[in-house]
């Protein structure tokens, strides 16, 4: 009978370990692969607008990156946020763009925010305007969407896949849903 106890308390430590390493090491977190929200049918002459074209950037995250992940203390996206400067001008180029002379009138945003487990893959980002010049919102109306899903997420009152995948679609729309007024700078 103490041998039995000893097993099930090896065995659950062990099962206890290895879920902490798979989801986190020292304090880095195992991202998983990424998974695409829509096939990319497209890599040039991608359209700019205030939405991504879905050709080029149809959105991805992270499959290991789930609401536990995110909604824990110890998940910090600067750990995850840095994108190399090929990927940024990589995106600047499929969208007909001249690389790296924007500054902060232009970022290389993420459709799928990091604090909602969005991928650093190309098919998930997409170059938007602090504001368009059509007064279409830019990417600080965005940054406010991407905060408040993320508390909803963790709140409970959103499912993780679903904000994920609304957000791809048209995060001015969940924006409107969200906030119940039109996104503005």
């Amino acid at each position: 009978m103490k041998l039995l106890c000893l097993l099930a308390v090896l065995a659950f430590g062990a099962a206890t370990a290895t879920a902490a390493t798979n989801t986190v090491k020292r304090h880095r977190v195992k991202l998983g692969r990424t998974i695409l929200i829509a096939p990319r049918t497209r890599t040039r002459d991608c359209v700019l607008g205030h939405l991504p074209d879905r050709r080029c950037s149809p959105g991805a995250y992270y499959n290991r990156l789930t609401t536990a992940v995110i909604c824990s203390r110890r998940f910090h996206t600067r750990r995850i946020h840095r994108l190399p400067r090929s990927r940024k001008y990589a995106v600047e180029r499929e969208y007909g763009l001249p690389v790296g002379l924007f500054k902060r009138a232009l970022e290389i945003d993420h459709i799928v925010p990091l604090r909602l487990g969005g991928s650093n893959d190309i098919a998930n980002l997409f170059p938007q305007e602090y504001a368009f010049a059509n007064h279409a919102p830019g990417y600080p109306a965005k940054d406010r969407l991407d905060t408040r899903l993320h508390a909803l997420v963790c709140a409970g009152r959103i499912r993780l896949r679903v904000a994920q995948r609304r957000v791809a679609a048209d995060w001015e729309a969940l924006y409107r849903e969200v906030f119940g007024r039109p996104p503005v700078q």
